[in-house]
């Protein structure tokens, strides 16, 4: 994949969270296809900041929402001890009627303290994950730019070579074609046994016999 490397943006991250603002954005932290993007490449330190932030942030909220489900039971459970003290005598329903009504009062006001903060949580959560989500990009599309640079680089490199390696293999198919013909020519002018002679002076008697191989026939020459 080769990318538009000369592309100019001036966009910033306010530009980008307002074009993705509706959009489905999955908890980066939570999946494990964002965490797989960075196997090859390191996180840096703004990445493992803001993920730091946003595991936290769902922490809290999976620590309220606990804390609510217990005090829910804390409750039911005192409601039920208020009404089975209903039947006990005055005075010592009502010092345990007391203590229990004290204890329900103290859990609704931490109920309406977790709601509350249970109301901002997603918010924080959603912003923490759109920040997470440009900070990926911003890695992620440089990485693509440099690789698409590089590619280009390559690739007009592999163009350059083809073309020198075609005009390498002409050359070399014209040597080839001289040389059989010059021999040739040789042994018609020279013969045989002088040939031979001089072949194992200059060549040795091996590469003289790849050269009587390839000797290109007289009537290819003559015609």
């Amino acid at each position: 994949m080769v990318i538009n490397t000369n592309v100019d943006s001036n966009k910033t991250k306010e530009d980008f969270i307002k074009a993705v603002k509706g959009k489905h954005i999955p908890i980066l932290t939570l999946d494990q296809k964002w965490h797989e993007l960075f196997k090859f490449t390191p996180k840096s330190a703004e990445i493992k900041e803001i993920e730091e932030k946003l595991n936290e942030l769902l922490k809290r909220q999976g620590f309220i929402n606990n804390e609510l489900k217990g005090l829910k039971k804390v409750k039911s459970d005192l409601m039920n001890e208020i009404v089975e003290n209903m039947n006990e005598s005055e005075g010592e329903a009502s010092a345990k009627q007391a203590k229990n009504q004290e204890l329900i009062k103290e859990i609704n006001d931490k109920v309406d303290a977790y709601n509350d903060e249970l109301l901002d949580i997603p918010a924080l959560i959603k912003e923490a994950n759109d920040e997470l989500m440009i900070a990926t990009m911003d890695i992620f599309y440089h990485k693509l730019f440099d690789n698409s640079k590089v590619i280009i680089e390559i690739s007009e490199w592999i163009r350059k070579i083809r073309v020198e390696l075609k005009n390498k293999i002409v050359s070399k198919k014209a040597k080839e074609i001289e040389n059989q013909i010059a021999y040739t020519y040789m042994h018609n002018v020279f013969g045989h046994e002088v040939i031979d002679i001089f072949d194992l002076k200059y060549i040795g008697d091996e590469k003289s016999k790849e050269l009587k191989d390839e000797t290109v026939p007289q009537e290819n020459i003559t015609k």
